[in-house]
């Protein structure tokens, strides 16, 4: 049975996400608990009412990043996770923390990876013109939003489109694929290639979505 520790710092609705999936598709795996660096985020109701056990790690007691992640590096190990998940986890983590977990760390990110990395992804896309948006799932390195990557999931810019709307559409997005992807690591279905730069999924199936909604496209 794999252990999974996720990291949030809001709502969490990518760790409902992958809770809900783990449970109905009867994953051999269990989520063990989920971490939060705020005592308010949202995320950790549903957890408790979900019978996971919560963590709060406060990022503001701490005097620098290196403190902190440390601090939640001794949190998370508590647990001997086989993979941390990262889902709307809001830090800038160290290369250390990273490397800690080289190999068994996810985050997705609300773009299609390289384009429009860092903040404010979907007013970056619209401000750049571009027809088709999304999302992707990769494996975090030291470098920001930067990774090999496992999965992405697009739908199309419409007319009309403002950040928010573009962002609603693209989380449904991230709903499907960020648990389908978190499946494939928990199967052994992934691996790295020598140089780190690429994943291969054996058996191969597609590794993209494309849908004006998380309820339609391959």
């Amino acid at each position: 049975m794999k252990k999974i520790v996720i990291l949030i710092s809001g709502r969490g609705s990518n760790m409902e996400a992958v809770v809900r999936a783990c449970a109905r598709e009867g994953w051999p795996a269990r989520v063990c608990a989920v971490v939060s660096n705020r005592p308010d985020a949202a995320g950790l109701s549903f957890a408790q009412a979900n019978g996971i056990e919560t963590k709060v790690v406060d990022h503001r007691g701490f005097e620098d990043r290196e403190a902190f992640d440390a601090a939640l590096a001794r949190e998370i190990d508590r647990y001997e996770p086989d993979l941390v998940v990262l889902a709307g986890f809001i830090r800038m983590l160290t290369d250390g923390f990273v490397e800690r977990y080289a190999g068994r760390i996810l985050n997705v990110h609300p773009s299609l990876l390289p384009c429009f990395a860092g903040l404010r992804t979907h007013q970056q896309a619209l401000d750049a013109g571009v027809r088709v948006h999304g999302a992707t799932v990769h494996f975090v390195t030291p470098t920001l939003d930067h990774g090999p990557i496992v999965a992405q999931g697009a739908v199309p810019v419409v007319a009309g489109d403002d950040a928010a709307a573009l962002a609603a559409r693209v989380l449904q997005v991230e709903h499907v694929i960020y648990p389908r992807a978190v499946r494939w690591f928990i199967e052994g279905r992934l691996t790295l290639t020598i140089d780190g730069e690429r994943v291969a999924l054996t058996p191969s199936e597609p590794q993209w979505l494309f849908a004006d909604t998380a309820g339609k496209g391959a």
